[in-house]
């Protein structure tokens, strides 16, 4: 029994909708950090290539401004703070591309795995969070040795792109000392952007690792027992009895408003005592009857004593009454096969009203009722 008990908790089934959003409130989502490192150095390095050219004429431009100044320049206070504001102007202009760059990548980055989620609940303060042995559990955990095994792997591939690439270029950069100081200073600038470009670009590699791994752990976490789908059921739908009394009062309700539409029916139609059902039929707005109430045993009972407290008239047909029962809902027409049935029944009901009125001559009380063989039932609700 006990290994039963163990089995029936093991996480095996997939993390519910209201799981997964109970996590997102508790800020709990997947994250990759290595994603969001490959980002802003990708964008970076090609942020730095593209606007290379204008940073550097602005740092020039700068560099000139601040180094070339005349005799009474160099003696006037005022110009030294315009000369201060003017640099700081142009030197933040000058980087303001790659700032932005740097400003998007930092925020794409992270909401590109997960999406954007803001929670309350994970800047709470946890006492939790600074316990020591939960902080040695977390070191010599397996997700610790993962992380570590994770960093040797960035460390490798970085170390033998860096190999690679100080090869590659090794020739370009022995020839820099025969360059002129100008030529020398271009060339090793476009060395050092495209050594950057291929290092940010090994990070993509080792993002393609994390992110898989993350989405594999963040759902393995979520993941939930059979009971605890039980439990949330629980939670989400109510106790069975709670579901169970709202059914009840829910069928109350349902038979309340069916018993208020008996006083408008024109004929009940019985078993005579374990079924009835209430029929309303008015020619000129109805194509055919409709079955506005119906109840077995206690339910039947209470429909005829209605009917008879409104005169409506009550005809015995036990096979008609069945065959309507079993085959129509509460507000539904009745089945064509009912319609010659039907037919003989209202008849006889309005001939009878106009009797009563001093209208006609009395009619006789249908006996032979046809009922089609394939729509007579039993007491069961089996067909005969």
């Amino acid at each position: 029994m006990a290994e039963e008990d163990d089995s029936s908790q093991e996480k095996t089934e997939e993390a519910s909708s209201r799981k997964i959003e109970k996590a997102r409130e508790e800020g709990q989502i997947p994250r990759s950090r290595d994603l969001t490192t490959t980002a802003v150095l990708m964008l970076a390095a090609l942020g730095i290539y593209f606007f290379a050219e204008f940073m550097g004429a602005k740092l020039i431009g700068l560099t000139r401004d601040n180094f070339v100044l005349n005799r009474a320049t160099i003696y006037d206070p005022n110009a030294m703070i315009a000369h201060l504001a003017s640099a700081i102007y142009d030197g933040l202009f000058s980087i303001a591309p790659l700032m932005a760059i740097l400003l998007i990548a930092s925020i794409v980055g992270p909401i590109a795995l997960g999406g954007w989620n803001f929670s309350g609940k994970a800047m709470e303060p946890k006492l939790s969070r600074m316990d020591p042995l939960a902080g040695i559990k977390r070191m010599f955990s397996v997700k610790s040795l993962i992380e570590l095994l994770k960093a040797l792997g960035k460390v490798l591939i970085i170390l033998g792109a860096t190999i690679w690439l100080l090869k590659f270029y090794a020739q370009d950069m022995f020839r820099l000392v025969d360059e002129s100081v100008g030529n020398a200073i271009i060339h090793s600038l476009e060395i050092s952007i495209f050594a950057t470009i291929a290092l940010s670009a090994t990070t993509i590699l080792i993002a393609a690792i994390d992110v898989p791994l993350q989405i594999y752990e963040y759902n393995k976490k979520l993941k939930m027992s059979r009971q605890d789908q039980k439990d949330e059921s629980k939670d989400t739908d109510g106790k069975p009895e709670v579901k169970g009394r709202i059914r009840q009062l829910q069928r109350e309700m349902a038979q309340r408003r069916m018993m208020s539409n008996v006083p408008q029916a024109d004929v009940v139609i019985t078993n005579p005592e374990h079924f009835s059902v209430a029929l309303k039929y008015d020619p000129e707005n109805m194509d055919t009857p409709i079955m506005i109430a119906k109840g077995g045993d206690h339910t039947a009972l209470k429909i005829r004593e209605i009917a008879n407290a409104h005169k409506i008239e009550i005809i015995q047909s036990p096979v008609l009454a069945r065959a309507i029962f079993y085959t129509t809902e509460v507000d539904q027409e009745i089945p064509s096969g009912l319609y010659l049935a039907v037919a003989q029944i209202l008849a006889y009901v309005f001939q009878l009203r106009n009797f009563r009125k001093g209208k006609g001559e009395k009619p006789t009380y249908p006996r032979n009722i046809n009922v089609p063989r394939d729509l007579r039932y039993d007491a069961k609700g089996k067909l005969d």
